[in-house]
Protein backbone atom coordinates (compact mmCIF):
# COMPACT_ATOMS: atom_id res chain seq x y z
CA UNK A 1 0.00 0.00 0.00
CA UNK A 2 3.05 2.54 0.97
CA UNK A 3 4.47 1.84 -2.26
CA UNK A 4 1.19 2.62 -4.44
CA UNK A 5 0.93 5.73 -2.23
CA UNK A 6 4.72 6.42 -2.95
CA UNK A 7 4.33 5.95 -6.62
CA UNK A 8 0.75 8.17 -6.80
CA UNK A 9 2.62 11.00 -4.93
CA UNK A 10 5.38 11.50 -7.19
CA UNK A 11 3.15 11.19 -10.30
CA UNK A 12 1.16 14.03 -9.03
CA UNK A 13 4.36 15.93 -7.91
CA UNK A 14 6.52 15.24 -10.75
CA UNK A 15 8.36 18.51 -11.86
CA UNK A 16 7.43 17.92 -15.76
CA UNK A 17 3.92 18.62 -14.03
CA UNK A 18 4.83 21.82 -12.18
CA UNK A 19 7.82 23.38 -13.03
CA UNK A 20 8.95 24.60 -16.22
CA UNK A 21 11.69 22.73 -18.41
CA UNK A 22 15.22 21.33 -16.79
CA UNK A 23 13.96 22.48 -13.65
CA UNK A 24 13.54 20.18 -10.64
CA UNK A 25 12.25 20.44 -6.79
CA UNK A 26 15.69 20.36 -5.85
CA UNK A 27 16.36 23.83 -7.62
CA UNK A 28 13.78 25.71 -6.01
CA UNK A 29 14.21 24.15 -2.52
CA UNK A 30 14.75 27.27 0.72
CA UNK A 31 18.29 25.99 1.22
CA UNK A 32 19.47 25.66 -3.11
CA UNK A 33 20.62 28.97 -3.41
CA UNK A 34 22.06 31.45 -0.95
CA UNK A 35 21.23 34.44 -3.11
CA UNK A 36 17.26 33.69 -4.03
CA UNK A 37 14.76 32.82 -0.90
CA UNK A 38 12.17 30.20 -2.59
CA UNK A 39 9.17 29.72 -1.17
CA UNK A 40 9.01 27.01 1.48
CA UNK A 41 6.12 24.48 1.05
CA UNK A 42 6.67 23.47 4.46
CA UNK A 43 5.03 27.09 5.75
CA UNK A 44 1.80 26.27 4.36
CA UNK A 45 1.14 24.72 7.63
CA UNK A 46 1.47 28.07 9.41
CA UNK A 47 -1.97 29.25 8.09
CA UNK A 48 -3.76 26.49 9.88
CA UNK A 49 -2.85 27.71 13.47
CA UNK A 50 -3.37 31.10 12.52
CA UNK A 51 -6.68 30.99 11.03
CA UNK A 52 -7.44 30.04 15.10
CA UNK A 53 -5.81 32.88 15.83
CA UNK A 54 -7.82 34.72 13.38
CA UNK A 55 -11.03 33.56 14.21
CA UNK A 56 -9.92 34.56 18.24
CA UNK A 57 -9.64 38.09 16.86
CA UNK A 58 -13.29 38.07 14.99
CA UNK A 59 -14.81 36.76 18.54
CA UNK A 60 -13.00 40.00 20.74
CA UNK A 61 -13.90 42.43 17.77
CA UNK A 62 -17.28 41.35 17.32
CA UNK A 63 -18.30 41.28 21.52
CA UNK A 64 -16.12 44.45 22.67
CA UNK A 65 -16.32 46.50 19.63
CA UNK A 66 -18.80 46.16 16.68
CA UNK A 67 -21.65 45.11 19.10
CA UNK A 68 -21.27 48.34 21.28
CA UNK A 69 -21.45 50.02 18.09
CA UNK A 70 -23.97 48.41 16.92
CA UNK A 71 -26.27 49.52 19.46
CA UNK A 72 -25.20 52.54 19.48
CA UNK A 73 -26.15 53.45 15.68
CA UNK A 74 -30.07 51.71 17.47
CA UNK A 75 -29.51 48.20 16.38
CA UNK A 76 -31.68 45.89 18.13
CA UNK A 77 -30.37 42.56 19.32
CA UNK A 78 -34.04 41.03 18.58
CA UNK A 79 -35.21 37.87 17.93
CA UNK A 80 -38.20 36.38 15.98
CA UNK A 81 -41.12 34.53 17.99
CA UNK A 82 -41.05 31.34 18.44
CA UNK A 83 -43.08 28.55 16.58
CA UNK A 84 -45.69 26.98 19.16
CA UNK A 85 -44.20 23.42 19.51
CA UNK A 86 -46.11 20.82 17.14
CA UNK A 87 -44.67 17.63 16.35
CA UNK A 88 -45.86 16.69 13.32
CA UNK A 89 -44.82 20.00 11.68
CA UNK A 90 -41.85 19.74 13.34
CA UNK A 91 -41.02 16.83 11.50
CA UNK A 92 -43.00 17.98 7.98
CA UNK A 93 -40.76 20.96 8.46
CA UNK A 94 -37.67 18.66 8.99
CA UNK A 95 -38.10 16.72 5.27
CA UNK A 96 -38.74 20.08 3.78
CA UNK A 97 -38.46 24.08 4.51
CA UNK A 98 -40.89 25.42 1.69
CA UNK A 99 -44.85 23.61 1.55
CA UNK A 100 -46.77 23.48 -1.39
CA UNK A 101 -50.53 24.10 -0.78
CA UNK A 102 -51.37 20.63 -0.98
CA UNK A 103 -48.87 19.71 1.96
CA UNK A 104 -50.58 22.67 3.56
CA UNK A 105 -53.85 21.68 3.06
CA UNK A 106 -53.03 18.07 4.36
CA UNK A 107 -51.41 18.81 7.34
CA UNK A 108 -54.38 21.35 7.92
CA UNK A 109 -56.57 18.48 7.90
CA UNK A 110 -54.83 15.51 9.64
CA UNK A 111 -54.06 18.21 12.38
CA UNK A 112 -57.74 19.69 12.82
CA UNK A 113 -55.90 23.47 12.04
CA UNK A 114 -57.12 26.12 9.10
CA UNK A 115 -54.55 26.57 6.18
CA UNK A 116 -54.50 30.05 7.80
CA UNK A 117 -52.89 28.26 11.19
CA UNK A 118 -50.39 26.11 9.07
CA UNK A 119 -49.42 28.84 7.40
CA UNK A 120 -48.54 30.73 10.11
CA UNK A 121 -46.72 28.51 12.00
CA UNK A 122 -44.38 27.96 8.81
CA UNK A 123 -43.57 31.38 8.62
CA UNK A 124 -42.54 31.59 12.61
CA UNK A 125 -40.89 28.53 11.81
CA UNK A 126 -38.85 29.75 9.05
CA UNK A 127 -37.74 33.11 10.77
CA UNK A 128 -37.24 31.45 14.37
CA UNK A 129 -33.77 30.66 13.07
CA UNK A 130 -33.08 34.11 11.31
CA UNK A 131 -29.55 35.82 12.69
CA UNK A 132 -30.58 39.02 14.08
CA UNK A 133 -29.92 42.18 12.80
CA UNK A 134 -26.99 42.89 15.08
CA UNK A 135 -25.55 39.61 14.38
CA UNK A 136 -25.41 40.03 10.85
CA UNK A 137 -24.18 43.92 11.55
CA UNK A 138 -21.15 42.21 13.60
CA UNK A 139 -20.19 39.45 10.69
CA UNK A 140 -20.32 42.34 7.90
CA UNK A 141 -17.74 44.78 10.26
CA UNK A 142 -15.00 41.88 10.77
CA UNK A 143 -15.03 41.49 6.76
CA UNK A 144 -15.14 45.31 6.08
CA UNK A 145 -11.91 45.90 8.87
CA UNK A 146 -10.05 42.39 7.47
CA UNK A 147 -10.72 43.43 3.86
CA UNK A 148 -9.74 47.01 4.55
CA UNK A 149 -6.91 46.09 5.95
CA UNK A 150 -5.89 43.26 3.50
CA UNK A 151 -6.45 45.76 0.92
CA UNK A 152 -3.94 48.68 2.39
CA UNK A 153 -1.19 45.94 3.27
CA UNK A 154 -1.33 44.48 -0.30
CA UNK A 155 -0.73 47.79 -2.12
CA UNK A 156 1.40 49.17 1.01
CA UNK A 157 3.73 46.09 0.26
CA UNK A 158 3.20 45.69 -3.40
CA UNK A 159 3.81 49.53 -4.24
CA UNK A 160 7.87 49.22 -4.75
CA UNK A 161 7.47 45.69 -6.70
CA UNK A 162 8.19 46.21 -10.15
CA UNK A 163 5.47 43.44 -11.00
CA UNK A 164 2.68 45.81 -9.75
CA UNK A 165 3.03 48.32 -12.80
CA UNK A 166 4.52 45.82 -14.96
CA UNK A 167 2.59 42.63 -14.79
CA UNK A 168 5.01 40.51 -17.24
CA UNK A 169 7.57 40.70 -14.29
CA UNK A 170 5.81 38.22 -12.57
CA UNK A 171 7.81 35.64 -15.29
CA UNK A 172 11.38 36.92 -15.48
CA UNK A 173 13.29 35.32 -13.58
CA UNK A 174 10.94 32.61 -12.80
CA UNK A 175 10.61 30.03 -10.85
CA UNK A 176 13.73 31.39 -9.24
CA UNK A 177 12.31 34.58 -7.39
CA UNK A 178 12.87 35.44 -3.82
CA UNK A 179 10.04 35.68 -1.20
CA UNK A 180 10.27 38.99 0.54
CA UNK A 181 9.58 38.93 4.17
CA UNK A 182 6.29 41.38 3.52
CA UNK A 183 5.71 38.99 0.79
CA UNK A 184 5.40 36.27 3.15
CA UNK A 185 3.03 37.76 5.67
CA UNK A 186 0.65 38.99 3.21
CA UNK A 187 0.27 35.46 1.92
CA UNK A 188 0.14 33.68 4.99
CA UNK A 189 -2.34 36.15 6.67
CA UNK A 190 -4.90 36.00 3.27
CA UNK A 191 -4.43 32.39 3.44
CA UNK A 192 -5.24 32.22 7.30
CA UNK A 193 -8.54 34.10 6.85
CA UNK A 194 -9.64 32.21 4.04
CA UNK A 195 -9.20 29.02 6.46
CA UNK A 196 -11.46 30.73 8.97
CA UNK A 197 -13.90 31.43 6.45
CA UNK A 198 -14.20 28.03 5.48
CA UNK A 199 -14.57 27.13 9.18
CA UNK A 200 -16.95 29.82 9.93
CA UNK A 201 -19.02 29.55 7.34
CA UNK A 202 -20.75 26.53 8.57
CA UNK A 203 -21.74 29.20 11.42
CA UNK A 204 -22.06 32.01 10.11
CA UNK A 205 -25.28 33.64 8.78
CA UNK A 206 -26.70 31.47 6.04
CA UNK A 207 -26.91 32.77 2.72
CA UNK A 208 -28.28 31.47 -1.00
CA UNK A 209 -24.99 31.45 -2.09
CA UNK A 210 -23.03 28.81 0.73
CA UNK A 211 -22.27 26.39 -1.77
CA UNK A 212 -20.48 28.96 -4.54
CA UNK A 213 -18.78 30.79 -1.48
CA UNK A 214 -17.57 27.30 -0.31
CA UNK A 215 -16.26 26.77 -3.92
CA UNK A 216 -14.82 30.20 -3.84
CA UNK A 217 -13.06 29.70 -0.30
CA UNK A 218 -11.35 25.99 -1.76
CA UNK A 219 -10.51 27.21 -5.00
CA UNK A 220 -8.68 30.17 -3.67
CA UNK A 221 -6.60 28.11 -0.94
CA UNK A 222 -5.96 25.47 -3.38
CA UNK A 223 -4.70 28.43 -6.00
CA UNK A 224 -2.48 30.27 -3.53
CA UNK A 225 -1.07 26.40 -1.84
CA UNK A 226 -0.29 25.61 -5.67
CA UNK A 227 1.24 28.93 -6.40
CA UNK A 228 3.23 28.69 -3.08
CA UNK A 229 4.54 25.48 -4.14
CA UNK A 230 5.40 26.67 -7.60
CA UNK A 231 6.85 29.98 -6.85
CA UNK A 232 4.15 31.65 -8.79
CA UNK A 233 3.37 34.31 -5.92
CA UNK A 234 4.16 37.49 -7.23
CA UNK A 235 0.72 36.61 -9.92
CA UNK A 236 -1.32 35.36 -6.44
CA UNK A 237 -0.57 39.13 -4.93
CA UNK A 238 -1.89 40.60 -7.77
CA UNK A 239 -5.09 38.60 -7.63
CA UNK A 240 -5.49 38.72 -3.67
CA UNK A 241 -5.16 42.96 -4.32
CA UNK A 242 -7.67 43.07 -7.01
CA UNK A 243 -10.35 40.99 -5.29
CA UNK A 244 -9.74 43.01 -2.24
CA UNK A 245 -10.70 46.52 -3.16
CA UNK A 246 -14.54 45.88 -4.23
CA UNK A 247 -15.46 44.03 -1.11
CA UNK A 248 -14.58 46.93 1.17
CA UNK A 249 -17.50 48.48 -0.26
CA UNK A 250 -19.72 45.76 -0.20
CA UNK A 251 -19.57 45.36 3.26
CA UNK A 252 -19.79 48.92 3.88
CA UNK A 253 -23.21 48.90 2.11
CA UNK A 254 -24.09 46.16 4.18
CA UNK A 255 -23.66 48.36 7.48
CA UNK A 256 -25.08 51.04 6.16
CA UNK A 257 -28.37 49.06 5.39
CA UNK A 258 -28.70 47.07 9.08
CA UNK A 259 -28.19 50.45 10.68
CA UNK A 260 -30.92 51.95 8.87
CA UNK A 261 -28.94 54.40 6.58
CA UNK A 262 -30.55 53.55 3.21
CA UNK A 263 -29.70 56.05 1.58
CA UNK A 264 -26.24 56.10 2.40
CA UNK A 265 -26.58 52.37 1.54
CA UNK A 266 -27.93 53.21 -2.12
CA UNK A 267 -24.52 55.08 -2.71
CA UNK A 268 -22.18 52.37 -1.39
CA UNK A 269 -23.78 49.87 -3.46
CA UNK A 270 -23.64 51.72 -6.79
CA UNK A 271 -20.12 52.47 -5.96
CA UNK A 272 -19.63 48.70 -5.82
CA UNK A 273 -21.28 48.02 -8.33
CA UNK A 274 -19.00 50.17 -10.46
CA UNK A 275 -15.90 48.79 -8.56
CA UNK A 276 -17.13 45.47 -8.55
CA UNK A 277 -17.43 45.49 -12.61
CA UNK A 278 -14.12 47.03 -13.10
CA UNK A 279 -12.16 45.20 -11.07
CA UNK A 280 -14.05 41.35 -11.75
CA UNK A 281 -14.73 41.58 -15.06
CA UNK A 282 -12.47 44.04 -15.86
CA UNK A 283 -8.84 43.54 -14.34
CA UNK A 284 -9.34 39.57 -13.35
CA UNK A 285 -9.91 38.61 -16.89
CA UNK A 286 -8.17 41.29 -18.97
CA UNK A 287 -5.38 41.90 -17.11
CA UNK A 288 -4.08 38.72 -14.80
CA UNK A 289 -5.85 36.21 -16.72
CA UNK A 290 -4.93 37.14 -19.81
CA UNK A 291 -1.25 37.29 -18.94
CA UNK A 292 -1.01 33.78 -17.78
CA UNK A 293 -2.79 32.35 -20.35
CA UNK A 294 -1.31 34.10 -23.55
CA UNK A 295 1.81 36.63 -22.56
CA UNK A 296 3.38 34.30 -20.19
CA UNK A 297 3.95 31.52 -22.51
CA UNK A 298 6.24 33.91 -24.77
CA UNK A 299 8.38 34.66 -21.43
CA UNK A 300 8.16 31.06 -19.75
CA UNK A 301 8.44 27.98 -21.67
CA UNK A 302 4.93 26.29 -21.23
CA UNK A 303 4.07 23.81 -18.95
CA UNK A 304 1.16 21.45 -17.62
CA UNK A 305 0.69 23.41 -14.73
CA UNK A 306 -0.44 26.76 -16.53
CA UNK A 307 -3.41 24.66 -17.69
CA UNK A 308 -3.77 23.98 -13.86
CA UNK A 309 -3.45 27.14 -12.48
CA UNK A 310 -5.60 29.00 -15.58
CA UNK A 311 -8.40 26.48 -14.53
CA UNK A 312 -8.71 27.46 -11.17
CA UNK A 313 -8.34 31.04 -12.20
CA UNK A 314 -11.41 30.47 -14.81
CA UNK A 315 -13.46 28.88 -11.61
CA UNK A 316 -13.07 31.81 -9.62
CA UNK A 317 -14.08 34.40 -12.87
CA UNK A 318 -16.89 31.70 -13.55
CA UNK A 319 -18.17 32.74 -10.01
CA UNK A 320 -17.73 36.30 -10.60
CA UNK A 321 -20.50 36.36 -13.44
CA UNK A 322 -22.80 34.48 -11.43
CA UNK A 323 -21.95 37.54 -8.74
CA UNK A 324 -22.19 39.95 -11.13
CA UNK A 325 -26.05 38.95 -12.27
CA UNK A 326 -26.92 38.84 -8.69
CA UNK A 327 -25.58 41.86 -7.90
CA UNK A 328 -27.45 43.85 -11.21
CA UNK A 329 -30.78 42.44 -10.47
CA UNK A 330 -30.26 43.77 -6.70
CA UNK A 331 -29.36 47.33 -8.79
CA UNK A 332 -32.49 46.68 -11.04
CA UNK A 333 -35.11 46.11 -8.31
CA UNK A 334 -33.09 49.09 -6.00
CA UNK A 335 -33.96 51.24 -8.82
CA UNK A 336 -37.19 49.99 -9.60
CA UNK A 337 -37.88 50.48 -5.47
CA UNK A 338 -36.79 54.18 -6.18
CA UNK A 339 -39.60 54.35 -8.87
CA UNK A 340 -42.21 53.31 -6.57
CA UNK A 341 -41.74 55.93 -3.81
CA UNK A 342 -40.27 53.10 -1.66
CA UNK A 343 -39.79 49.18 -1.36
CA UNK A 344 -42.06 46.88 -2.91
CA UNK A 345 -42.72 44.35 -0.13
CA UNK A 346 -44.19 41.01 -1.60
CA UNK A 347 -47.82 40.19 -1.24
CA UNK A 348 -47.03 36.90 0.47
CA UNK A 349 -46.12 37.26 4.41
CA UNK A 350 -44.02 34.35 3.64
CA UNK A 351 -41.51 36.03 1.59
CA UNK A 352 -42.07 39.03 3.47
CA UNK A 353 -40.53 36.91 6.64
CA UNK A 354 -37.88 34.71 4.75
CA UNK A 355 -36.75 38.30 3.26
CA UNK A 356 -36.56 42.18 4.35
CA UNK A 357 -37.52 42.96 0.97
CA UNK A 358 -37.45 41.09 -1.87
CA UNK A 359 -35.88 44.65 -3.30
CA UNK A 360 -34.09 45.93 -0.92
CA UNK A 361 -30.38 47.28 -1.86
CA UNK A 362 -28.60 44.77 -0.45
CA UNK A 363 -29.89 42.26 2.28
CA UNK A 364 -30.64 39.60 -0.20
CA UNK A 365 -28.30 37.59 -2.05
CA UNK A 366 -25.35 38.65 0.46
CA UNK A 367 -22.43 38.25 -1.83
CA UNK A 368 -19.69 39.01 0.11
CA UNK A 369 -17.18 37.62 -2.08
CA UNK A 370 -13.05 37.10 -2.39
CA UNK A 371 -9.92 35.21 -3.76
CA UNK A 372 -11.87 36.49 -1.32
Amino acid sequence: MTTYYRKFVDAFWSPNVWLPPNTTWADIAPESSTEINHADSRHLLYPLPMALVVLVIRYVLEKYWFTPVALSLGIKNTKPKKAPSNVALEQAFALSKKWSHKQIQGLAKQLDMSERQVERWLRLRRAQNKPSTLTKFCENSWRYTYYTFSFLYGVTVLWDKPWFWDINECWNGFPHQSVTNDIWWYYMFSMAFYWSLSISQFFDVKRKDFWQMFIHHIATIVLMCLSWIVNVFRVGTLVLVVHDSADILLEAAKMAKYSGYQKVCDVIFSLFTVMWIITRLGFFPFWIIKNTSIDAPKIVPMFPAYYIFNGLLCVLLVLHIIWTYLILKIAYNSINAGLMEGDIRSSSDEEEISEESNNSTIVTNQNHTKME
